[in-house]
């Protein structure tokens, strides 16, 4: 073959890569969710495919596979083609609490591209309508007076509501006892039944608790007062200094995706999160949205995982 030919056979090649790689996507994108069909995480990924099926053209087919706090979905995400046709949500158990919860992990979170954020759910203080506590201080005061007299209610161990408290005890120098449940609804129940002293609860799962005036919340975990609980305070008015939770979640894909196809999903991801349609789909379940670019969602993540490594240590939890 001459060298022109070989030339012309390699220009030929390139351009065709060229082109098959800018088509992306020609075919369903398959989406994981690490948790079962119908809870919060799985409502928002379904909410925000169906949104971007419109940008990219192509189906987006969600798939659930729950299990091992995430770990089933984000080790199926990492070992899957890096070709732009496999992504995953990605939590802040995935991403900042497993890495120090499990002394081995069959995925690694520093292998993973990553494409943008999600969503973020307020983390809350509350208590029952019953209850004697009608601020933070109340329960920092019972709690010194009594170590580990009261008890907290969560989703379980190693949940963001059991890391909230964990967070909580250390800055507010007190001993709860936490009351570990397999869930969310089960915790929000014995919650509301005065079997628990208190509990840390999502603004997904306890929105309607409250709105009803069955959950009394003392302090939110975030840097501002909510819109939807305005005469709530933070937990630095409420006298907890540099305490902020969000169980919070985000878009990856498996490591050494081609950079103009995370360039692509990452864009249109964030403009989907703007939409008046999906905005109001997202609020309306008392979560955040979180529009982020790959490079900020990544460096908020390791951030995460430092700040939590940091608490978990403290704490002396290990799931494994």
């Amino acid at each position: 073959m001459s060298k022109l030919l070989k030339g012309l056979v390699a220009l030929s090649l390139l351009g065709a890569a060229s082109l098959a790689q800018a088509a992306w996507p020609e075919r369903a994108v398959q989406w994981v969710i690490p948790y079962p069909a119908g809870g919060g995480s799985d409502v928002i990924g379904r909410v925000v495919a169906a949104g971007l099926e419109k940008t990219l053209g192509q189906t987006i087919v969600v798939e659930n596979k729950p299990g091992a706090a995430t770990i089933i979905g984000a080790t199926y995400v990492q070992q899957a083609q890096p070709d732009g046709y496999v992504v995953g949500t990605a939590d802040s158990g995935t991403l900042a609490f497993n890495p120090s919860l499990y002394a081995s992990l069959q995925y690694d979170p520093d292998k993973f591209t990553y494409i943008g954020g999600l969503a973020r759910f307020p983390l809350m203080l509350a208590v029952n309508e019953s209850s004697p506590f009608k601020t933070v201080q109340d329960v920092i005061a019972a709690a010194r007076e009594k170590p580990d007299s009261l008890t907290s209610a969560s989703a379980g161990a190693g949940s963001p509501h059991h890391l909230a408290l964990e967070m909580f005890k250390q800055r507010a120098d007190v001993k709860i006892t936490h009351v570990p449940y397999k869930g969310a609804a089960p915790a929000l129940q014995d919650l509301l039944g005065g079997q628990v002293s208190l509990g840390f609860v999502d603004s997904a799962a306890a929105a309607s608790n409250i709105k009803a005036g069955k959950l009394r919340v003392l302090a939110v975990a975030t840097p501002e007062r909510l819109a939807s609980l305005p005469n709530v305070p933070t937990m630095a008015e409420a006298g907890v200094k540099n305490f902020t939770a969000y169980a919070w979640q985000g878009l990856v894909g498996p490591q050494n995706m081609p950079a103009e196809v995370v360039q692509k999903l990452s864009a249109d991801l964030q403009a989907v999160l703007k939409t008046p349609e999906v905005n109001e789909k997202i609020t309306a379940m008392g979560v955040e949205p979180l529009p982020m670019n790959a490079a900020d969602f990544k460096a908020y993540a390791e951030a995460q995982r430092k700040e939590w490594a940091d608490v978990i240590k403290k704490a002396g939890i290990k799931l494994d």
